[in-house]
């Protein structure tokens, strides 16, 4: 009689897979074919979990060599409320710190995420799309927010997360957990 305690340790083991599955967000779906995560994790603050992050990415992957060669997309989870000009201020900050642009790109570039960036609760999703010779896109909980046509926007403002010299170096290493 053990063929029942191993077909019972089978039942168990695809009863567990629904809960261990993730599932992708609607514009990561839409948007990038044979989609897959390759890490995830979140970001603190002083302590306080500010989102949780995750790299999506296709049948190219992600190459940190070369990472404007194939599209991928960010989905952020926030876990507390923020304003949107916040988010866009610190982005530029971070942009700025990895000494992606001149001042006057910042410039540009604030104003644009000021313009599209929104107040965030807690549980609210964006999703970011890299667009390799073209951008970025950007979703509200699964709705389109608008897009921001400017290649070097788009590298300075996905490196917040990606660049080796992130300030996030735990959450970055997440992210490319499996993103080859």
């Amino acid at each position: 009689m053990i063929i029942k305690p191993i077909i019972e340790a089978l039942m168990v083991l695809l009863c567990a897979v629904p809960a261990l599955a993730v599932n992708i967000p609607a514009p990561v779906e839409d948007e990038i074919s044979n989609a897959r995560l390759a890490g995830k994790g979140s970001y603190r603050w002083f302590g306080m979990k500010i989102y949780d992050a995750q790299l999506w990415v296709g049948d190219r992957g992600y190459r940190p060599d070369d990472p404007a060669s194939a599209k991928f997309a960010l989905n952020l989870t926030y876990a507390r409320d923020l304003h949107g000009k916040r988010i866009a201020r610190t982005s530029i900050e971070e942009i700025s710190k990895l000494g992606f642009g001149t001042s006057e790109h910042h410039e540009i570039w604030l104003r644009r995420m000021e313009a599209l960036f929104p107040d965030v609760r807690e549980g609210t999703q964006i999703s970011g799309i890299f667009l390799p010779g073209q951008g970025a896109r950007f979703y509200l909980n699964g709705k389109l927010l608008g897009e921001i046509t400017d290649t070097q926007f788009a590298r300075a403002f996905f490196a917040i997360w990606l660049d080796p010299r992130t300030s996030a170096t735990s959450l970055r290493n997440s992210l490319l957990a499996s993103a080859q």
